[in-house]
């Protein structure tokens, strides 16, 4: 690949597939802080906090139950807007190599798994699968399954 490319990528812009774009809306606006950034049509609008877009659809343009990674400066204190204002929250914060991570789902299972900075010298905290499984993490990428 040549070292001077013409091209630079922006953010990726997730699609979430969602039943209701108008209760989805009024979920990330009310529940999680986003604003609706532009509405496209009835079945098709973009909402976003700060940087992070997310475009909401009830067509066929995305799987269901999609996931994003979103970074935040302070997972804790999002945590704590996000008990206050109802937020579905899948998994709390919990420590892992990579982030200080949680997760939240929106009305139709969507996950958005957000975190900043791991805790140093903290333990391995208890991570949620796809299919709602919970597993604690061990290190050296194993894991054990928690019942």
């Amino acid at each position: 690949m040549p070292e001077s490319s013409t091209n630079s990528f922006g953010a990726p812009v997730p699609v979430f597939r969602v039943k209701d774009v108008d209760a989805s809306i009024a979920y990330y606006l009310n529940a999680l802080g986003f604003e609706l950034r532009w509405r496209a049509n009835e079945g098709f609008a973009c909402i976003a906090r700060e940087e992070c877009s997310i475009f909401l659809t009830d067509d066929n343009q995305s799987q269901p139950r999609m996931w994003v990674w979103i970074g935040v400066q302070d997972i804790r204190a999002l945590h704590n807007q996000y008990v206050a204002s109802g937020a579905k929250i899948r998994n709390p914060p919990n420590n892992f190599l990579w982030a200080l991570e949680m997760q939240i789902e929106d009305l139709d299972g969507n996950v958005l798994r957000i975190g900043s900075d791991p805790e140093e010298d903290k333990p391995l905290g208890v991570w949620r699968d796809a299919d709602g499984v919970r597993w604690r993490h061990l290190g050296n990428q194993k894991y054990e399954r928690v019942d």
